[in-house]
């Protein structure tokens, strides 16, 4: 796509703690995407290269606050709730280098943008010569700072931003001297008697940030919810059990954890409608209060009722082909059980047929419940520590030349698993040294060292499902965040590895959005992308907002392959994260790998 075509993309991505937004940063900043990212962070000190320690005043450690060594310009500051912080990653217009002119010029646009913002909640801001940032009362007798500037440009990219205070708790900055600065003061919006709401500001900015940014070019707007209840989740998410079985059959969606929605032989229920709801309703078995939820995000009670019957494209013929039939022999005869068995995958004969299938780690338990997902989430088992010798003999048995090797989210192990899951892929590489080893990981809770322990075993491929789109990612799956997952990704691809992601279609987004998704995966250098269609396994999971049709499907990987350079795209009703996955990893990393996995099952319990 031509640069004078890219779109600036605009996500308001919540709380996110510093090193994710700064290691996603990077990985934007390497690519040519155009991104406003609006958050927010857990309490943090930075400090820029220049930066005198000095004017750290306390320990931060003792103030449960972290610290950071950065690139960009400026002293030390505060970034914390309460405070709107701005990152715009982008190429300047014209702009090849990164000199004092063009600098100072950037600079004065991002001042501009804070103070056209302020001024639009009865507040004059300025300037004032030699401090960088947004200023009250600049030239009075009690000057004090709104808001802090710090960029980095390097070849035309920029990088950092800006950081407006609007609710944040001022007492942080008095360990620190703000910026180098200490005979002036620092202010707020609500210290200046503006009751504005942080989501008040952050619309604001993204209306007037545009036009200064990147004045010719369409903006994709995508952002998170601002709010959340406990009890606007998910029956299921709230714990109160999977609920009644959905007729029509398997399900199937792959999680984020790499667990499965949908019921292995599932059959035909047809509940009672309740007083509030007309026969199979689409809203049949969804609380009030998620309803509300629903509507607030923007979906209605339009959709597919519990026992509609699925389309013709969604339906699966019973295929019982020998190598299926040997398949299923053989995970009896090794103690094993398939995730594509467990959860009803649409896909299993298909898979099984050309010999297919997928390794789940740690057990059968996992410590989240989103909303689309039906893996069991009891208190999970203790891990058993020869499950990667397990399986590594399983993998030597059956001959395979490609493993898949998902797992449950385990949040209640310190590294969230990830040792498990690299001595698994160490183990197989010592038993089967040419066979092709992909994973899907949960998010290991923004774990950077979690991570690295996944990476130090050198997976071909690493794979983590974004799942949805940023606006419904809180009601779909309450426990991650769509900022997260685009770190974790970055985090990998830094690091040299493939990457893979999934969406799941049919929760409520639109069209617009799974292409605005599909843009921050490119941007982050995802190789490979599956989208397919949502199944509610129950009546209390999330319900069916919409089918999508083949056509939507194709039309998807037209626009991924072809306007985002997504080297793979796998879209298409029945489409699950690890179907086909030796070969389209082949496609992508060059392997001769026929694509062959499976999924175990400890002998005593989990698995």
């Amino acid at each position: 796509m031509p640069d004078s075509h890219r779109p600036l993309h605009l996500r308001w991505l919540g709380t996110v703690p510093y090193a994710e937004a700064w290691d996603l940063q990077r990985q934007l900043f390497a690519g040519d995407s155009h991104h406003l990212l609006l958050c927010e962070h857990p309490p943090v000190y930075t400090l820029g290269p220049r930066a005198e320690t000095s004017n750290l005043l306390l320990d931060p450690d003792a103030l449960g606050a972290s610290v950071h060594e950065v690139d960009r310009g400026g002293d030390v500051t505060f970034h914390g709730p309460g405070q709107l912080v701005g990152y715009p990653i982008l190429t300047l217009a014209g702009r090849r280098g990164g000199g004092l002119a063009e600098t100072a010029a950037y600079v004065a646009n991002l001042e501009q943008i804070l103070i056209d913002a302020v001024a639009r909640f009865g507040l004059t801001a300025g300037r004032l010569c030699g401090f960088p940032g947004v200023w009250l009362d600049p030239h009075g007798p009690r000057p004090r700072k709104l808001a802090a500037v710090g960029v980095r440009l390097a070849r035309g990219r920029t990088m950092h931003g800006f950081a407006l205070n609007v609710s944040t708790d001022l007492d942080w900055f008095g360990h620190i001297v703000p910026c180098g600065i200490a005979d002036k003061g620092v202010t707020s919006l609500r210290a200046e008697g503006v009751g504005a709401t942080m989501e008040d500001v952050v619309n604001v900015v993204a209306e007037l940030a545009p036009a200064y940014l990147a004045p010719d070019r369409p903006v994709v707007d995508q952002r998170v919810m601002f709010r959340q209840r406990r009890q606007d989740l998910a029956p299921f998410s709230r714990g109160e059990g999977p609920g009644e079985p959905v007729s029509g059959g398997p399900g199937g969606c792959a999680s984020s954890a790499g667990g499965s929605s949908g019921l292995a032989g599932a059959t035909p229920w047809a509940p009672t409608a309740t007083a509030d709801d007309p026969a199979d309703s689409p809203m049949e078995g969804v609380p009030v209060r998620l309803r509300g939820r629903l509507a607030e995000a923007g979906v209605t009670d339009g959709g597919h009722g519990l026992r509609e019957r699925k389309p013709p494209w969604m339906r699966v013929k019973l295929r019982t082909d020998p190598r299926y039939l040997e398949l299923k022999k053989l995970s009896r005869d090794l103690e094993l059980t398939t995730v594509c068995e467990e959860a009803g995958c649409p896909n299993i004969f298909d898979c099984w047929n050309e010999g297919t299938a997928t390794f789940m780690l740690l057990g059968e338990r996992c410590t989240r419940a989103c909303g689309f997902c039906l893996v069991d989430t009891r208190k999970p088992q203790a891990v058993e520590e020869d499950e990667p010798a397990r399986i590594a003999a399983a993998v030597k048995r059956l001959g395979l030349n490609h493993v898949v090797l998902t797992m449950v989210a385990r949040d209640d192990l310190d590294d969230g698993g990830a040792d498990i899951v690299g001595r698994s892929v160490e183990a197989i590489r010592v038993e089967m040294p040419g066979t092709a080893v992909e994973v899907l990981t949960s998010d290991f809770k923004g774990s950077a060292a979690a991570l690295e322990r996944v990476v130090a075993a050198a997976p071909d491929v690493f794979n983590h499902n974004i799942e949805t789109v940023a606006r419904l990612q809180r009601a779909v799956r309450p426990s991650a965040a769509y900022a997260r997952s685009l770190a974790l990704l970055a985090r990998a691809r830094m690091a040299g590895l493939t990457t893979k992601a999934g969406i799941i279609v049919g929760m409520g987004e639109t069209v617009a959005e799974v292409r605005a998704t599909m843009a921050d995966l490119a941007a982050v250098g995802v190789s490979i992308v599956t989208v397919g269609q949502y199944l509610r396994p129950t009546s209390h999971h999330l319900p069916v907002d919409r089918w999508w049709t083949p056509e939507e499907f194709e039309a998807l990987a037209r626009f991924g392959e072809d306007e985002l350079g997504i080297p793979v795209v796998q879209a298409s009703p029945l489409t699950r994260s690890s179907h086909h996955a030796g070969s389209v990893a082949a496609s992508v990393t060059g392997s001769s790998a026929t694509p062959v996995s499976l999924t175990t099952k400890p002998a005593s319990a989990g698995g």
